[in-house]
């Protein structure tokens, strides 16, 4: 969950590292260092706080070198402090590391060294990792390389890693194994990151390294990769990345979520470009056409994802069931991998991950694959590991999405989740020719219908500045909303630390409803399309127990804005779509609390964007 970076060439590494670490510190910002090397000694500089707070802090050391490595922390082994802070050095100061990752028997190996008169300054796993490293390279009489490599074979857990030893001054040894790790290649120039970002502006080139492998980068030469369990030779694989810097940079917004807020409707279109064609009567996606049978013959559907991308999960169930009738099961893939769950070859599991990161989405596609299933991928990330990990897939085509609350994600999972229900309702004859162009052309205006819904959003500040204070929020939602409420009370929780909860709106009398009182905001979605009059009569219960009422209705609605403190209103279209647009004001109501209450709203407080470990 953590963000590494490393430069070795001809510029100057200094800001190179810390510009990269400043794109990668939605991975995690409870501290960061960086190391540089001169041509004499490695010159280290680290602190607890945000990267800003490293650029004021390595103003005491040199900072000369075109060699340097730089990490931005999300704490797993010690609390946040200088110390616990990487790079770490090994006993003798000629290593040092940087790790993303977790080294689940370190403990047992920091022993063993402690026992060969090693000394630890640190509580991390990473600081027990190069002091093992260093010691393989004394009694074994190695190279760095090969030191790291019987190393990795002792250890247990998960890593990307970047290590420089001052004896091998013109190469950086890297590895992968269940955290992301890309190499990009300039002219005669290396960048190490945990994702392109940090080197987009220099080189398009970049090797995605796979699980098990190691890489020697040497100035002047050709990148050498290798397996770690045998040593076996690997070849590395060149992609010519799609991103761009200005897909990373704010563009003139307050904040990364505010932006990929607005960009839904651009997100939406490039999710769906290509795959709908609606004046055809046609969807086409490649994944699917090409696994068909698989789709059509399963017995049933597992999802598995973590978060946000588990509220898309479940309004896919609806979704997939409602259309192309197969059964749906959705699960927590942290749950799913550790419940010894029942799978077959007659299954088939839909992974979802906006990182395509993930470590429990993870591990629950190699356990499916072990079972036979068939895996499908939806993930926003090119050359992620569930790309790789997966039968076939489709991306999302969200752009970056930088901040750490998902927005843009969410709206892109769910469209290309559409996308295959219609698809495959189509293939099993599930609906009439006139009803499956119905749902094609209104898909096709769901990108204006969003544009139409942020329109609201000097309302929605208005409706924030009231409910900013408040400890508590209730969101209901009923049929394809009620994961919405869930995602609506995951988004105030996430970055406004306000305590809130998503239910079924019937299931508040089977308990919720005994916090209702005056002081409640209870957040209701009550669209025309879905239970329309059931939960008109759950804002009536509400209303009677004096609840503060905040309803998201369709577009000229009467009825709930007579019972409603506030309305919100979202255009009209087909109750299977409905999510796409009920989930704007919400995010917007989410945003502008935090921003009221004085919250990092990129950066909440113990989250990361990407979570690579368990």
């Amino acid at each position: 969950m953590c963000g590494i970076v490393g430069y070795i060439g001809h510029r100057d590494a200094f800001p190179i590292v810390i510009k990269g670490l400043q794109r990668l510190e939605y991975r995690g910002y409870d501290s960061a260092g960086i190391a540089l090397y001169d041509g004499n000694k490695i010159n280290l500089s680290k602190t607890k706080g945000k990267v800003e707070d490293l650029k004021n802090k390595a103003k005491e050391i040199s900072l000369e070198g075109s060699i340097g490595i730089g990490h931005t922390r999300w704490a797993t082994h010690g609390v946040p402090n200088d110390v616990n802070s990487h790079p770490h050095y090994s006993n003798s100061g000629n290593l040092v590391i940087i790790h993303n990752g977790i080294i689940e028997n370190y403990e047992a190996i920091k022993q063993e060294l402690t026992k060969r008169g090693y000394v630890f300054k640190s509580d991390t796993d990473t600081e027990v990792l190069v002091n093992l490293i260093e010691e393989v390279k004394k009694t074994e009489d190695v190279k760095l390389g090969k030191a790291v490599q019987i190393a990795l074979n002792q250890v247990v857990g998960a890593y990307a890693i970047a290590v420089f030893d001052v004896e091998k001054p013109d190469e950086i040894v890297v590895a992968k194994l269940g955290s992301p790790l890309a190499i990009g290649i300039g002219n005669n120039e290396f960048f190490i990151a945990s994702d392109a970002s940090p080197f987009i502006e220099f080189t398009n080139n970049a090797v995605y390294l796979e699980d098990e492998e190691m890489a020697i980068i040497r100035l002047g030469k050709e990148i050498k990769l290798r397996k770690i369990k045998d040593d076996s030779v690997a070849y590395p694989r060149i992609l010519e990345l799609q991103m761009n810097l200005e897909e990373i940079e704010k563009g003139g917004y307050d904040h990364f979520m505010l932006k990929e807020i607005y960009e839904q409707p651009r997100a939406i279109k490039d999710t769906y470009r290509g795959r709908l064609l609606a004046d055809q009567g046609l969807v086409k996606m490649s994944g699917i056409e090409q696994n068909m049978e698989k789709f059509i013959n399963a017995n049933r559907i597992i999802i598995v994802a973590c978060g946000t991308s588990w509220h898309a999960g479940l309004v896919a169930e609806y979704i997939f069931e409602d259309l192309a009738r197969i059964p749906v099961e959705v699960e927590y893939a942290s749950e799913f991998r550790y419940r010894n769950p029942v799978i077959t070859d007659k299954d088939v599991l839909i992974a979802i991950s906006q990182s395509g990161e993930t470590a429990d989405t993870l591990a629950a596609i190699k356990l499916a694959k072990e079972k036979g299933a068939f895996v499908f991928g939806v993930c926003n990330v090119v050359g992620s590991s569930i790309a790789r990990e997966t039968d076939a897939g489709a991306y999302t085509h969200a752009g970056p999405e930088i901040g750490v609350a998902s927005t843009k994600a969410f709206t892109t999972q769910i469209t290309v989740l559409t996308l295959m229900a219609l698809r495959l309702a189509k293939a099993k004859g599930e609906f009439s020719e006139t009803k499956y162009r119905e749902y094609l052309t209104e898909l096709e205006t769901i990108p204006s219908k969003v544009e139409k819904s942020l329109e609201s959003n000097a309302l929605i500040e208005i409706i924030a500045d009231v409910y900013k204070d408040s400890t508590n929020c209730l969101y209901l939602g009923r049929g394809y909303n009620f994961p919405v409420a869930l995602e609506g009370a995951l988004k105030l929780k996430e970055i406004s630390y306000i305590h809130a909860e998503g239910y079924p709106a019937a299931e508040m009398k089977h308990g919720p409803i005994a916090l209702i009182d005056e002081h409640m905001p209870v957040f209701v979605i009550a669209t025309k399309k879905g239970h329309y009059e059931k939960v008109v009569s759950n804002i009536q219960e509400i209303k009677s127990r004096k609840g503060k009422i905040i309803a998201i209705v369709t577009e000229g609605d009467e009825q709930v804005r007579d019972l409603a403190d506030h309305v919100i209103e979202v255009p009209e279209t087909l109750e299977s779509l409905t999510p796409l647009l009920t989930t704007i004001p919400l995010q917007l109501l989410s945003y502008h609390i935090a921003v009221m209450r004085g919250c990092n709203v990129d950066q909440p407080r113990n989250l990361a964007k990407s979570v690579t470990v368990e």
